[in-house]
């Protein structure tokens, strides 16, 4: 089964960070030797991001951001492929994005038949 691990950040934490550069690197070769690891990408900085929303006359908003009122921002993802929830909570409570105020949300794809 597959799932996503959205890797969110806190930017507003006062925390030192605990992890750095060679933790991620070693989490991701971990994920790739466990065979588990399908895809997963760092995303750009947030003031990077736009937005687009269509009403419901299909007229086209872009704006900015998203800035949201949270201190925390999406940073990156990867989608594993292991046997079940439990396995897939275990492979987030690994990732570096967890610690120092951060948090991994875990997902099930759907897939709705090929």
């Amino acid at each position: 089964m597959k799932y996503m691990l959205m890797i969110y950040a806190d930017t507003g934490s006062d925390l030192e960070p605990t992890c750095d550069f060679e933790d991620w690197q070693r989490y991701d070769k971990e994920l790739k030797e466990a065979g588990v690891f399908v895809s997963g990408h760092a995303l750009d900085d947030l003031v990077t991001a736009t937005s687009v929303k269509v009403d419901a006359d299909g007229q086209r908003s872009i704006t900015d951001g998203p800035f949201a009122e949270s201190r925390e921002v999406l940073g990156g993802y990867d989608v594993i492929d292991v046997p079940n929830l439990d396995v897939a909570l275990e492979w987030a409570a690994r990732c570096p994005g967890s610690r120092d105020g951060g948090r991994v949300v875990v997902r099930p794809i759907a897939e709705f038949g090929a």
